[in-house]
């Protein structure tokens, strides 16, 4: 009967991640066709598609906005996050729960909703269409993520190491960057991985406030419209390449040095 289980949990396993991995895998394949369709039968593989790619520069400067965008969004958030996290550890009561509540209620709202009312907000602001927008825009999806992140790291030992650096003369800017941020330095770099992972990702809300100046994920959209196309193939390589690396990098960085400590 045992066996029977594993049978069934090793199938289901099996199902369940193929059915999430299936299309990756072919999306990747199809991205070294080396015809112009990308249909069976495969023909290849061939780095055309790549080359055209990289050579257009529609796609690179999109790539490049998407890459600042991202980098600076993603910073801004982690170093709001890490601020208002650090208060609300410190914040007892009831305040600091209507605090911690209405930080973290956008993980509930839709990106949609948050596009809508960003572009209502903007245009009542006089802010135009741009990447600063967008920008502006992966702050407000991305800080709850960074500060819930990091608020679940502020431990009580967090505290008493403070308390010693006050004792021995350091002021509250000191003690934030030479004492809380070292200790929570993990935290603080999964919450930039995820942040720009997300940032990078991320459609509805850079589509819904971009015009002329878009992000990479919009221009994959604009490809796609008119149909199938092998260029479309290989900018979702490389979108998934990259977010699979940035994950690896931040293992490698949190969970290697972990290991050389001990």
């Amino acid at each position: 009967m045992k066996r029977f289980l594993d049978l069934i949990a090793g199938l289901y396993a099996l199902v369940a991640y193929g059915f999430i991995y299936l299309p990756i895998v072919v999306l990747v394949l199809f991205s070294f066709q080396a015809s112009r369709f990308p249909l069976p039968p495969f023909t290849g593989p061939s780095l055309r598609w790549y080359g055209e790619v990289l050579g257009d520069s529609k796609f690179t400067g999109a790539m490049v906005n998407s890459v600042v965008v991202g980098v600076v969004s993603s910073a801004v958030a982690v170093l709001l996050g890490f601020l208002a996290a650090y208060g609300c550890a410190r914040m007892r009561g009831r305040l600091g729960g209507a605090i911690r509540a209405l930080l973290i209620a956008p993980l509930s709202v839709s990106y949609l909703i948050i596009g809508m009312g960003l572009v209502v907000l903007f245009n009542w602001a006089g802010v135009p269409k741009s990447l600063l927008a967008v920008g502006i825009g992966h702050v407000v999806i991305n800080l709850p993520l960074c500060f819930a992140i990091l608020y679940s790291q502020m431990s009580d030992n967090i505290i008493r190491l403070e308390q010693a650096a006050r004792d021995l003369g350091a002021r509250e800017w000191q003690v934030l960057s030479l004492v809380v941020a070292p200790v929570l330095w993990p935290a603080l770099l999964a919450s930039f991985v995820l942040s720009l992972t997300l940032s990078w990702d991320e459609f509805l809300i850079a589509f819904l406030l971009t015009r002329f100046e878009t992000t990479l994920p919009v221009e994959i959209w604009t490809l796609l419209r008119s149909g199938l196309n092998p260029k479309a193939n290989a900018i979702g390589a490389v979108v998934f390449g990259v977010s699979i690396l940035m994950v690896v990098l931040a293992e490698l960085a949190i969970f290697g040095k972990g290991k050389k400590k001990s």
